[in-house]
Parts: structure tokens; sequence; C-alpha cells
């Protein structure tokens, strides 16, 4: 289960012990095991599928990688559905690692010997290729490597110039690590306000944000940062690159979370540039976990007052002179000794997406996403009620290829995510519950007002059963929800059409069911 819970604003009534029997009735003639499909099925299916969506045939290398690459997944019978969560990685990335690390000796960059020379020659070259994929003239742009994109955010949070005068924006539709930010905004005395995202499409209303954008008075030299990601992780809606300029007019920084968009979507930061692009590796091509970077603007990184200083981004500091001279550009941002052993993995990994080729990739995933909606949209029970409900556009418009959704039963009730995600791993499908660390999304999503948080979250300090621990299963009922959080499935790199046919399948289950489970894994925490 998903480390990060919302809840449904949708209110329901204990369901009546008819009804209780029923679900469980119908629950257990359930299919718990692999969804069966019937081969002949999927042949036809698949046939209607590529005459409606004729670009598809333009992506059929994937298939062939996805045999030689990627076969364990069709040997195992897994349906992969969380590259938002993370992508997979070929079998091919993992030998050329391999053998570079077997074939030769690397030693700590922060010398210039000759293990330390052989190995800061290939960060280096690391470091040149992600430019270079992004299209990011060296001029400009430098690349400084994290942990991972949440890593790659506190450096900016830390760093920048809030004071009293200064301000944040953010969008409600932004990942937790982006919203942390506030906390040293509100610390350092900076003015922090959002621009909210609104349902049914989970998009900010362009006069909105325009509003909050106005003119920098140019008396006063204050710093202004807004952030927002290029794609939702919860929603999959797509934010436009065209606010990057926008912003830049009224004299605001930006910094566009990048982490949901790359995977399958070209950047080209020679028509965009923002002053901060934070990403993880590990989402574009699966491996190395471990690995992120910051592709920031030197003008804008110029202006960054770090906190501290560690080993490795500084020219010399003294205990004595109680001082201490940083380095430029990247090396002062990249604490202590940088992931060395694993930055060539990066270029591997970066070589491997463009020989994929990005625009293949994301045709892909329009077309199999396009099918994915309308056939979810098209599930209803027989009293004509729907199956789902989609929360973002209910289209391939703008959004990228995640989709977040709840099962309905037919009484309109919402099914327990923690049962959906049970049912589903016994089906050897992999996908996501909860609201993915994006709390705004999913407010606007669930349609939940400021006070009814306002006062659950007052009232924290008496969420604790008997061991002292807080129950999140308390919090819902403070607030009077019955479930929390959706689902999400998401595709990528080497998703096919037959893994959204088995979802979809397996959706159909959940026709005509009132699901209900008496042994589900307690909610600890959102």
């Amino acid at each position: 289960m998903g480390s990060c819970f919302s809840v449904i604003a949708t209110q329901t009534n204990d369901l009546s012990g008819a009804a209780r029997k029923r679900g469980r009735k119908l629950l257990s003639s359930a299919s718990h095991a692999k969804v069966p499909t019937s081969e002949k099925t999927l042949a036809k299916a698949e046939r209607l599928f590529t005459k409606s969506h004729p670009t598809f045939k333009g992506t059929k290398k994937i298939d062939r990688l996805r045999s030689t690459e990627y076969s364990t997944l069709d040997t195992d019978g897994h349906v992969y559905l969380d590259y938002t969560g993370g992508g997979l990685y070929a079998e091919s990335q993992l030998r050329a690692h391999h053998e570079l690390l077997s074939r030769n000796i690397f030693g700590n960059p922060h010398s210039s010997n000759p293990t330390s020379s052989a190995i800061t020659k290939l960060d280096d070259q690391a470091r040149s290729v992600v430019l270079s994929f992004f299209n990011a003239s060296p001029d400009e742009y430098t690349v400084i490597f994290t942990h991972n994109a949440s890593a790659a955010l506190k450096l900016v949070g830390e760093s920048y110039p809030f004071c009293p005068g200064a301000e944040l924006m953010l969008l409600w539709d932004n990942h937790n690590s982006v919203h942390g930010i506030r906390e040293y905004a509100r610390a350092k005395g900076a003015t922090i306000s959002y621009v909210p995202v609104t349902s049914p499409e989970l998009r900010a209303d362009e006069s909105a944000l325009e509003a909050a954008l106005p003119p920098k008075d140019e008396k006063i030299v204050n710093s202004r940062l807004f952030v927002y990601p290029a794609q939702s992780n919860f929603s999959g809606t797509q934010h436009p690159l065209e606010w990057i300029e926008k912003a830049h007019e009224q004299g605001w920084d930006v910094m566009v979370d990048a982490a949901a968009f790359v995977p399958t979507n070209r950047l080209d930061l020679s028509r965009w540039h923002p002053d901060f692009v934070p990403l993880s590796f590990y989402k574009m091509f699966g491996y190395p976990t471990g690995a992120g970077c910051l592709i920031a603007r030197k003008e804008a990184l110029s202006r960054l007052n770090r906190p501290w200083f560690a080993g490795g981004t500084v020219w010399g500091s003294s205990v004595q002179a109680d001082g201490h001279v940083l380095l430029d550009d990247h090396e002062a941002f990249e604490d202590g000794t940088i992931n060395y052993l694993n930055l060539p993995a990066v270029q591997i990994g970066l070589d491997h997406l463009k020989n994929v080729g990005m625009e293949i990739i994301h045709e892909r995933i329009v077309c199999l996403m396009d099918w994915l909606i309308k056939e979810m949209l098209a599930l209803h029970h027989s009293n004509g009620s729907p199956l789902v409900q989609i929360y973002g556009a209910p289209n391939t418009y703008q959004r990228g290829g995640t989709l977040t959704f709840n099962f309905i039963t037919p009484v309109g009730k919402v099914v327990d995510e923690r049962i959906v995600e049970k049912r589903a791993s016994a089906a050897l499908i992999s996908l996501r519950t909860g609201c993915f660390c994006n709390p705004g999304a999913g407010e606007a999503a669930f349609n939940l007002k400021k006070q009814i948080l306002l006062d659950a979250f007052n009232g924290e300090a008496e969420m604790e059963n008997e061991n002292g621990h807080k129950v999140w299963d308390d919090f819902l009922d403070d607030m009077g929800m019955p479930t929390g959080g959706g689902i999400r499935v998401s595709i990528g790199l080497v998703s096919n059409f037959a893994d959204i046919y088995r979802f979809v399948h397996f959706a159909r289950t959940f026709l005509d069911t009132v699901p209900v489970d008496d042994k589900l894994v307690p909610r600890l925490h959102c």
C-alpha cells in the first residue's frame, strides 16, 4: 500500500446486513488469482485498438524491446502499472554497468590519482550527457547530482534567499517534497501563497494564475519563487510550460518539478528556460536508484545562499579563521562524495532512452491511455451507474500516462482502496493507492473543504491508540470519511496493450458487486 493517503469526500452510510452478505458472496466468487484472459479475445481487441490508433504501429519496436530486455514481465505474468512510482530497467543496462565496474578500478573522485581520475572523467561525462539529453546549453545550465528529486528540491528550498518581503508561490497540485519548501520560506519570514486547482480536471484557472503573478515592483528587490509540476504525480495532468516565461516576465524565478514528466515526455531546455528542474533518474529508466539531479540555470544558482558547507563543496575552510570559500557552480552544491559508481549508469540509462526514442515512448503512452480512459468510462453496472470515478481530465488532452480513480458500487459507494490493491496484488497487478504524497490534488479531487481539514489537523494530538501511535483511520472518521485515497495506474516505457487489456478485465470484476473484506490492514498514516 502506498505510504501517502488522502480521504474520499463522498459520504457513505453503513451497508445494510443484507448488502454486506451479498457483498461477501460476490467478493468470494470474484477471481483472486491471476485474472484469466482469452488469447483469442485479447488478439481481437488489440486488432481493433490498432485500427483505431494507427500511430501505435510506429511504436512496435518497444514490443520487441520488451521481449528481449524486459522478458521477466511476461515470463512471470506481471502487469506493471506503477511507472509514476518507479521505472523499470533493461537487462542491458545492468550488463553494461556491471561490465564497466568489473573491468575497471575506480576510487573516490576527490583526488587526482589514477583511479580517481578515471571515475571523475566518467562522472563529468554523465553530467554532459544529462545536459545533452535535455538540450540544455552548458553555457546556461549546470547539473547538480543528488540522491533524488526530493534532495534537489531541498537544495533550492534551503538556499533560496527567502526573507521578509520575499514570496513563495506553489500550485496546489505539488508533491509533498515541494510543499516542504514552504517551511524554509516560513522560517525566514517570506510570504507563502497557493494557486488552486479545481475539479473535475484538476487544472488551475489561467485567470487565477495571472492574478497571482502581479508585476514585480521595481523598487522591491526581494526574490520570488514559483514552483509547479510539469505533470501531476496524482492525476497525470500536465500544467503548461508556457507558465515559465509568463512568470519570468513578472519577475519570478521558476522551478518546474519534472519528476513525473520526463519519463515519457521530451523536455527541451533550449525552448523552455526554467531556473531549476529537479528529477529522479530511477523514474525514467529504473536503474540506478539513489541518483537524481537538479538542472539549474547558472545565473539563478549564483543567487542561492548555501546555509552550510561540506566536504567537496569548498575551495578551502579554516578552523582558526572561522571561514570558508565555496567552489563554483555544481561543485558548491554536491555535498560530500557523490554517488560516483552509479553515475556512469545514468549515462547508460539515458542512452537507452535515446535509442528507444522519447517521441516513440510518448506516442505509445498517448495511444494506450486514450484506450484505457475510454474503456474505463464505458464500464457501467447493470443499473446503468458508472463503475469508476476518474480524477482529472476524461481524455488525453494535456495529460500523461497516469490515471487516478475509484471504483464505485452499484449503490454509489466508494470501494475501499485496500480491497482493490489486495485483489490486484493477487492478480500480479502492480498499482498504487492513496493520495501519492500530493495533498493539494487530493483535496481538490475529493472536494475537501478547508475548515474540515483545519479541525482534523488541530485534533491530531488525540489521534492515538492504546500504544500511543496515531491512527489514520481515526483521522478519517473524525472528518466523516468512510475510506482513504484513490487508485492510481500509470503506464510507461515498456507498457503494452496486453497490460492495459488485462487491467480493464480486472476492473470488470468489480461490476455489480459490493466488495467487503474484514481482514484489511489498518491505515497507520497518510
